[in-house]
């Protein structure tokens, strides 16, 4: 009864979000999936017409469509990482691109011998094909499954002559073979998996008239874990999920997140203009990389292959109909389409007639934005500052000038700890940005990076530096096989303990950046007047023990005179990015809160808190949460916030006292059925 019940809401609340009707009973239109038949038709016209680029591109087609192409379906088709194994893969691949290749010159020539082969080559393997198997069977089947229900999209609402039995057949093999294998998608692999999956689970979704799974893949479009939903996959910054990694790997999941979207606009769903056309800034940050510009980026971005991929016709047409602008993407597509043939001919949408208006192009969210260490240090050091190199001891230096408000500089590079550093009362202890990395030895046997010398320590500032907090301060060629979440080690970034309430006071962490700790990121007990300035906490809080959802990326408990601010706590693998529990006066304003597995702000038995001008988006549960426990909170502030497609409400609170909401930005959270915000008198306790 839960699953049916939570299908409901599900297909309800698509509906509220995408659609201008009640549609829950609204039929798919067809053809569909990549073009409308208005789309197809006005293709055929260009083409026919000899217009340009479609002439070309037509030309470059019909050269690339063998009709003698040899059909070689497999039983089992296997295909391991990088291709190897690979028995049937490329069969397939090709297959299926051929497939939609005959598709389109029937379409334009009404020439039944390139239909002909299209049926040939689906009917081949419908009844062939029983399983894929290997390191990319999910990828392989993501990869062909909407090229082969675009191509059967055409045949069937043509005149093709493909018979009702083996139409039939290739249903019976999308909802056996292929649904089967992709319905619980991988968000734990790099984005492009799921983006892939989603992008074929909408295609047999509308071939085969589902209404319920193609809310299902929209949603997972939305508010996926991990890497897989869009959110997941393109940050505020236009920076990608796999920028780190190679920008074949980006361009690619960048095309099967464009490629969904293209397939839901057909139905009348627009994720292309959602979070202030966050597609299109993912396609401009990439794009512009790519033609020699060097955005910003959290971590090192690769300059790995990068070929540039036949991956941006569609986009920069699509946005440019709209009125915006994307000139890095443009240019791509400009340098690539001479080569490019059914992506330049499936790239129009027929005109609508309605005067386009010029809008701004897609612009970074200026929201914490850039935050942590940069590539300079950003604080000026005492003229008498202690230098200190990565083969000297930075607990000697900070133990010398203890007390007296000295400043210890780690130069740039890689300072290894023998053992868990720990802060005197009395120092700064600072880096030379992004180039100064402490790293605590796994050999050491401790957990803690970094330490309070004593209960009361007081005038501290720690900036411009990273802490690591990986077992290898090498992230590899893929970063996401070394992802906090996948490690088993107990690591922990800065933990600054008292034993009681205001015992420590006056610390100050500025442009710091602490990133990969299975165990808190950062966690601080017990102080007063506690600053966070344009800091960056990202990937901190996994499930070692004592568990999941107990470890964040900033955890303040017993803290008071709090601002934290400019900062950017996000993608905390197992609980959230800020948590305050028994905090008093604390502000945070101006963060971004983004990805984090629970909540994006935990505030619990607390007081005098303000959330304000902060962006909280993608979380995977509510944005903010007050929760109750005894007493509940008091006078929480919540104002001038963009909260907006987090897997849970936008704002939810239980028995708080005085919890006010104002002047927030709401959209796309995931209970925004009945409301973006649940603020709530009811005593209820948090289970899980």
């Amino acid at each position: 009864m839960d699953r049916i019940f939570s299908s409901i809401i599900l297909m309800v609340l698509i509906s509220i979000l995408f659609f201008p009707e009640d549609s829950s009973a609204q039929k798919f239109i067809h053809p569909g999936i990549g073009q409308t038949s208005a789309d197809l038709e006005y293709m055929k016209q260009q083409v026919l017409a000899g217009e340009q680029p479609w002439k070309d591109a037509f030309d470059r087609l019909k050269a690339a469509t063998n009709l003698q192409f040899e059909v070689k379906p497999y039983t089992h088709v296997l295909r391991g990482s990088y291709g190897k194994p690979n028995i049937g893969g490329d069969d397939l691949s090709k297959g299926s691109d051929m497939a939609y290749n005959c598709a389109i010159m029937w379409y334009i020539t009404n020439d039944k011998a390139y239909a002909a082969k299209a049926i040939e080559i689906i009917n081949a393997w419908s009844p062939v094909l029983w399983d894929f198997d290997y390191n990319d069977a999910k990828l392989l089947a993501g990869w062909t499954g909407h090229q082969l229900c675009n191509a059967a999209e055409i045949l069937k609402y043509t005149d093709s002559g493909w018979q009702q039995k083996d139409i039939d057949r290739f249903i019976e093999m999308l909802m056996t073979v292929y649904y089967p294998l992709m319905r619980f998608y991988y968000p734990q692999a790099n984005g492009n998996w799921d983006g892939a999956i989603i992008h074929s689970i909408l295609a047999i979704a509308i071939f085969t008239d589902n209404r319920e799974m193609f809310y299902n893949a929209t949603d997972h479009f939305l508010h996926a874990p991990v890497n897989g939903s869009m959110f997941k996959y393109i940050y505020p910054s236009g920076q990608c999920q796999e920028s780190m990694r190679d920008q074949a790997h980006v361009q690619l999941g960048l095309g099967e997140f464009a490629g969904a979207a293209k397939i839901a606009y057909s139905q009348g769903v627009d994720f292309f203009s959602i979070a202030n056309n966050r597609l299109a800034l993912g396609y401009e940050y990439t794009a512009g990389f790519l033609l020699g510009h060097k955005p910003h980026c959290y971590g090192t971005i690769s300059d790995r292959a990068t070929t540039i991929r036949d991956d941006y016709e569609y986009v920069y047409r699509h946005y440019a109909a709209q009125g915006i602008e994307l000139p890095y993407t443009k240019q791509t597509a400009d340098s690539i389409r001479g080569k490019a043939h059914r992506s330049v001919l499936t790239a129009f949408r027929a005109p609508s007639g309605k005067t386009i208006t010029k809008h701004a192009k897609p612009i970074a969210s200026p929201i914490a934005y850039p935050a942590g260490a940069m590539e300079q240090a950003v604080s000026k050091p005492a003229t008498n500052a202690i230098r200190v190199t990565p083969d000297q001891s930075i607990q000697e230096a900070l133990d010398k000038v203890a007390g007296k408000n000295g400043w210890v500089i780690a130069t740039a590079g890689l300072h290894t700890l023998t053992t868990t550093l720990k802060i005197p009362s009395g120092v700064t202890l600072s880096g030379e940005g992004l180039a100064t990395i402490l790293f605590l030895d796994p050999k050491s046997g401790v957990r803690d990076a970094i330490v309070n010398a004593t209960d009361d320590l007081h005038d501290v500032t720690i900036c411009d530096l990273v802490v690591e907090g990986a077992t290898d301060p090498d992230p590899g060629s893929d970063p996401n096989s070394r992802r906090s979440y996948r490690s088993t080690a107990n690591r922990g970034g800065i933990m600054f303990l008292g034993q009681h309430e205001e015992q420590m006071k006056n610390i100050t962490f500025r442009n710091l950046t602490v990133r990969n700790c299975t165990y808190n990121g950062v966690f601080i007990s017990g102080a007063t007047n506690l600053n966070v300035i344009c800091c960056d906490f990202n990937e901190n809080g996994a499930s070692v023990v004592p568990g999941p959802k107990l470890q964040h990326n900033l955890l303040l408990t017993h803290c008071s005179e709090v601002s934290i601010k400019d900062s950017r706590m996000d993608t905390s693998p197992h609980g959230c990015g800020i948590v305050l529990t028994n905090c008093n006066n604390a502000t945070v304003t101006n963060c971004e809160l983004a990805r984090n597995a629970w909540f994006g702000m935990l505030v619990t038995e607390s007081k005098n808190i303000s959330i304000s001008g902060s962006l909280i988006e993608a979380n995977d549960h509510s944005g903010i949460m007050v929760q109750y426990l005894y007493r509940g909170s008091e006078n929480v502030s919540i104002s001038n916030n963009l909260i907006h497609y987090n897997n849970g409400f936008g704002v939810e609170a239980y028995s708080g006292k005085n919890i006010k909401t104002a002047n927030n930005n709401y959209a796309g959270n995931g209970t925004v059925l009945i409301s973006n915000e649940k603020i709530s008198p009811e005593k209820f306790i948090l289970m899980q």
